[in-house]
């Protein structure tokens, strides 16, 4: 993994972050999503102080991590929920972990204590990398959407802090 190298987003990253987005999209099992949003919505709905890229020894983006605020009210302030996407080329090489790893950093230097997500029970590999990363099965919300037709559940996960009391 010395080659890659993890760094805050950037707007130069645009482009690659949102084509891969859209490929993860279009792969059917990462959101209940199917296009990709403009980079002023991305933008607008991500706190920029915890967006991190992964990218070669070129330069070029092979993944992304970003958080969501889970309400404007001041007693959750410290709750997130994130997306991280990993171009299909580069997966199975630690990139995702290396980006949530930077992410949790990220996170409880901020005082954030919890980090949720909510994942497609068929992607495992992301149920696996979670678990790995020290998040807990919250729960399932069973048929809680449509998606290209069917029905989907999500599982519910979350990261709290050990060190934000």
């Amino acid at each position: 993994m010395a080659d890659i190298t993890v760094r805050p987003m950037a707007a130069a990253d645009a482009d690659r972050v949102l084509a891969i987005y859209q490929t993860g999209l279009d792969a059917g099992n990462a959101s209940f999503e199917v296009t990709a949003p403009t980079w002023t919505a991305f933008d607008a709905a991500r706190l920029s102080a915890h967006r991190f890229v992964a990218v070669d020894h070129h330069g070029a983006v092979l993944g992304w991590i970003a958080v969501s605020p889970t309400s404007t009210r001041a007693v959750y302030a410290g709750v997130v929920e994130h997306s991280v996407y990993v171009d299909p080329a580069a997966q199975g090489r630690g990139i995702a972990r290396l980006l949530l790893d930077a992410l949790i950093t990220s996170a409880e230097a901020a005082g954030i204590w919890t980090i949720q997500s909510g994942v497609f029970p068929e992607n495992t590999a992301s149920l696996t990398l979670h678990q790995r990363a020290g998040f807990r099965v919250i729960g399932v919300r069973e048929r809680v959407g449509r998606h290209h037709d069917r029905w989907r559940d999500v599982v519910l996960l979350e990261r709290r802090s050990p060190t934000i009391n």
